[in-house]
């Protein structure tokens, strides 16, 4: 089974909570803090595997959690780094957040990795808090969080050039003559109903790889028929060869579909509509090929573009189409960069925090610093929670509240802490 879309969550390892301990050893009196710190939470890292070609793994399986550091030691001992959790994915794979929509990475090449989800870092031990005024520091400091996201993975198959058009007009045909592919073959519409991808070789060193994409129908830019998971397919490709069906037994006209299939290709995404397009007219064996062959290329020549007679059946005609497509390929490749996505990441600074309000009149603190603040903090310490105040008077939280229309005994709520704000 073919699959080419997957939602995943993916969490990654919390870090270690910091020791809080002091030397205890004979003839050494009033030994100082010794507490160690927690170890880092184990990244979530998607890594591309050759021997995948699909998304059916996802599935199965969509939950991915990376194991927490180790918590720290007495002694100034560290607690151990988590390791990574890697999960595999096929050449191909567009990762997006699912939540924002930003696209993470594009992960076209074998062993190409990326960190998807990072490990929070080990809380500090109370050794790490002596000061030259404060000699026996008590806190220490719980792991961070790791991070935790909803992610869309895509895959778009890995294709030099791309045959098109409608339904059963010959393109499996085409690839499975060309190429040592075996896509199904039918006399019946959406016979193949994901992208088969085969190797043309027409001389030593010289090959490329050609993908059958499924049937397109007219309002597949729109979601119609399974158009979306078809044109996903083509936005890889660098050269496209438009499949017509010049026999008109089925009472197309293949100029008409020509312009269709294009206008779905330009409507859901432009960048398509400048591909190197080849005009392949089919069924050439067929006796009533020939007039229409005639008008075809007659209007291909205002249009520019070349038309090339075949028969899938015979394989009339396929040595020089697949000749001219393999041109078209060497001269894009030379013009043209890479075609990937492309990949936005936006900074937020972790200063920022925002207030809302619930329906049951509760005021809601959210922001990065904040956030890691109180999960880092063990409120049963009393330097901690000393620490906690000093630092939320110098966000201006306060404030911020007071602006917001907070009240004595209203209560406040930041990630899993709940208070009573008191004036």
């Amino acid at each position: 089974m073919f699959i080419d879309r997957a939602k995943i969550n993916v969490k990654a390892g919390d870090g270690g909570n910091g020791m809080s301990s002091f030397r205890r050893e004979k003839f050494v009196p009033k030994g100082g803090p010794s507490g160690g710190d927690g170890g880092r939470g184990g990244d979530v890292v998607l890594i591309v595997d050759q021997n995948l070609n699909t998304l059916i793994d996802f599935r199965y399986k969509r939950k991915f959690k990376a194991g927490s550091g180790v918590n720290g030691q007495t002694c100034n001992m560290h607690g151990h780094q988590a390791d990574k959790l890697y999960i595999k994915v096929p050449p191909g794979t567009l990762v997006k957040d699912e939540a924002t929509g930003v696209v993470l990475g594009d992960l076209t090449d074998v062993g190409q990795e990326l960190v998807v989800a990072k490990g929070g870092r080990g809380g500090r031990g109370n050794a790490r808090f002596v000061t030259s005024v404060h000699r026996a520091p008590i806190m220490a400091e719980n792991g961070e969080p790791g991070q935790e996201f909803s992610l869309i993975l895509e895959l778009k198959v890995l294709a030099d050039i791309g045959l098109v058009g409608y339904p059963s007009v010959g393109k499996s045909s085409i690839l499975a003559t060309v190429s040592a592919a075996k896509p199904d073959i039918a006399a019946y519409h959406f016979t193949t109903l994901s992208p088969v991808l085969g190797v043309v070789s027409l001389r030593e060193g010289q090959s490329f790889i050609l993908a059958d994409i499924p049937g397109l129908i007219e309002g597949a830019h729109e979601g119609k028929g399974l158009g979306h998971e078809f044109l996903r397919h083509i936005e890889r490709t660098r050269v496209l060869i438009h499949v017509l069906d010049i026999s008109g037994l089925e009472g197309r006209d293949p100029i008409e579909d020509y312009h269709k299939i294009n206008d779905e290709l330009k409507l859901y995404n432009p960048r398509l509509a400048t591909r190197p397009q080849i005009i392949a007219a089919n069924k050439i064996d067929l006796p009533e090929a020939q007039e229409n062959l005639a008008k075809l290329v007659e209007y291909m020549e205002k249009e520019e573009r070349e038309v090339f007679p075949v028969s899938a059946a015979t394989g009339e005609g396929l040595p020089a189409l697949m000749e001219r497509a393999l041109q078209f390929l060497i001269k894009v490749k030379a013009e043209e960069p890479e075609i990937v996505d492309t990949v936005v990441y936006q900074a937020e600074p972790d200063e920022e925090f925002t207030i809302s309000r619930t329906d049951d009149g509760a005021f809601v603190v959210s922001g990065k610093a904040i956030e890691k603040l109180v999960a880092m903090t063990n409120f049963d310490n009393e330097d901690a929670l000393r620490r906690f105040q000093l630092i939320w008077r110098k966000l201006a939280i306060d404030q911020a509240l007071r602006g917001a229309g907070i009240k004595e005994g209203n209560i406040v709520r930041i990630r899993d802490m709940e208070f009573e704000f008191k004036d």
